[in-house]
């Protein structure tokens, strides 16, 4: 606040008396003007701190489709609830960086900037929006030690069973589990352990790119990824068209389900995701040789698509994937637990700056932490 040229004054303070207690401190903030003081509202709002003087919230009509009104509310991923007429509705999808559009009922959802419609009534302004920041929960063993700076020197088997019991308790409760996977899984090795997690349940949806479904077939069909021999890690002769020929034969069968059903793909995690009916959303980029048909080379699609399957996840897996990290974690509530897995540091801090502040990051190498989740999971 001081940094922002503000200045606040402590009102009151009631700390909990036990951990799982919550505390709560009323300031008084003061700004050289209304411009910065609103600017500081919007910041501090993201940590849970709402105004004392509420009143309902102002709605504007879209007069366009794909342009929210000016000054319309930019959400955050925390849960949010509305002030209309003169009583809170909670946001039904909470996710960053879209507009609150006023349904009848009332219901209040979050809406993507380009799925907004003329006609539509958006919040805008900050009053009569209510944010409740996250509780840390407590007792999870290695992750209290997480709570330090992003770091390879972690616990890594105790972190392990953590995930793992983890992902026990959400499926426990009957939440979906999503895993996010970047090529690196099979380059590492660990695709046959992310396909018996599939094959025993353990993934209710996945994410990907081309390059990790692609290299997931090749290793099965042609026992490269990328040209280089899953059981040697020699690379293969002519192995750097191997993938630009599974491929191919993917697209000549005209989906991989197909390709799975005709005996072509025998194997993997695109195989077992076929034969359980795995929802899987394949996002491509601008790099995509190909792409194999599955793929959505719209990237508005691809993300609407994401949206579409977030509903319900309890966990989130995001392993050696940057970019499908980040997109994941922009369409998911602030409640999902969220575990991003890279031997790059600099991903999870990534992911953490763009506001998916509840992803725990572990700095490890994805085959080593995959094989050790599926001997947990998967025993037999």
């Amino acid at each position: 606040m001081l940094a922002a040229g503000a200045d606040y004054d402590m009102v009151d303070v009631e700390i909990g008396r036990r951990t799982t207690d919550a505390s709560r401190a009323r300031l008084e903030l003061t700004a050289p003007d209304e411009a910065g003081l609103a600017a500081l509202l919007v910041e501090l709002q993201a940590h849970g701190v709402n105004r004392v003087d509420q009143a309902d919230a102002e709605v504007a009509v879209a007069d366009t489709d794909g342009v929210l009104p000016a000054g319309f509310y930019s959400t955050t991923n925390l849960p949010t609830a509305v002030r209309i007429g003169g009583r809170w509705v909670e946001v039904e999808n909470p996710e960053m960086d879209c507009g609150l559009a006023v349904l009848d009922g009332p219901r209040v959802r979050t809406v993507p900037m380009h799925r907004i419609q003329t006609g539509m009534a958006v919040v805008v302004g900050h009053r009569g929006i209510r944010v409740t920041p996250p509780r840390r929960a407590r007792g999870l063993g290695a992750f209290e030690f997480m709570g330090s700076e992003v770091s390879s020197e972690k616990p890594k088997a105790q972190l392990v069973a953590e995930v793992a019991e983890r992902l026990r308790a959400v499926r426990a409760v009957g939440r979906r589990i999503l895993f996010v996977c970047g090529p690196a899984v099979i380059h590492t090795g660990a695709g046959p352990s992310v396909a018996r997690l599939v094959a025993g349940g353990w993934v209710d949806v996945l994410f990907a790119g081309n390059g990790f479904a692609t290299h997931d077939i090749e290793s099965n069909v042609l026992g490269t990824s990328l040209g280089v021999s899953v059981a040697a890690g020699t690379p293969a002769e002519g192995g750097h068209a191997n993938h630009l020929r599974v491929i191919n034969e993917v697209r000549r069968h005209g989906s991989i389900a197909a390709a799975v059903g005709a005996g072509y793909v025998t194997g993997g995690v695109m195989y077992e995701c076929a034969r359980r009916g795995v929802p899987v959303v394949l996002g491509g980029s601008i790099r995509d040789d190909g792409p194999l048909p599955d793929v959505l080379t719209d990237v508005v699609a691809a993300a609407d698509a994401m949206r579409d399957q977030v509903d319900g996840v309890g966990a989130a897996v995001m392993l050696a994937s940057t970019l499908h990290a980040i997109a994941t974690g922009n369409c998911l509530p602030s409640d999902v637990e969220t575990f991003c897995v890279d031997i790059n540091a600099a991903v999870i801090t990534k992911l953490a700056d763009r506001g998916s502040h509840q992803a725990v990051g572990i700095v490890t190498d994805v085959g080593l932490f995959v094989e050790g989740l599926c001997r947990l999971l998967c025993p037999s």
